[in-house]
């Protein structure tokens, strides 16, 4: 992880863990999961957003109206609406996307879940999606969401991502060490 994204890292887990907490204890935390849906998405679709959080240039006071004026005009929960007022106070809202990914990761942790990043050169069935999510849950006791990319360099296989674990299957990589095996030969 380089530096800034690591500093984003920790900002955003702090403002994360705040938020979090507050939501559950106003039990609160299924429209917290709403509000940083819709986050995520708005970032996802407005370029004019993510120059927002990220600009120098815009003051803490303009970066503070527009996103409360963001967040009233979006439905965000309160607890969600006023830890982005406060980033912008802070001049933190350059971490949103650090925060969404924080808070979504704590969400799932209440719920016993876990991610499954899954790359394969075609796109999965649903029941291929489906058996696999069903292996994993079993290797790691919890309820896995797959999270499924398509990447057609991998040419096939799959290479699957649980936590700080990675299985790469993909021919590509199978490719790659008959390449490297060759080489110490020849």
């Amino acid at each position: 992880m380089s530096e800034p994204a690591s500093i984003s890292a920790g900002i955003a887990a702090r403002y994360a863990t705040a938020i979090f907490e507050i939501a559950e204890e106003s039990k609160a935390l299924e429209g917290l999961e709403t509000g940083i849906n819709d986050l995520s998405a708005a970032l996802a679709d407005s370029a004019e957003l993510r120059d927002l959080i990220v600009s120098p240039l815009v003051s803490r006071e303009e970066q503070g109206a527009a996103v409360a004026a963001i967040a009233d005009k979006m439905g965000l929960a309160p607890v969600l609406s006023n830890g982005l007022s406060l980033m912008a106070q802070k001049r933190r809202l350059f971490a949103v996307p650090a925060l969404i990914e924080a808070l979504r990761a704590r969400l799932a942790e209440t719920r016993g879940e876990i991610t499954a990043d899954v790359t394969s050169a075609k796109p999965l069935t649903k029941t291929q999606s489906e058996k696999l999510a069903k292996t994993l849950a079993e290797r790691t006791g919890k309820k896995v969401v797959i999270n499924a990319t398509v990447d057609a360099s991998i040419i096939g296989g799959l290479v699957v991502k649980v936590g700080s674990k990675m299985i790469d299957n993909s021919i590509r990589s199978k490719l790659n060490s008959l390449q490297n095996a060759m080489k110490e030969v020849g």
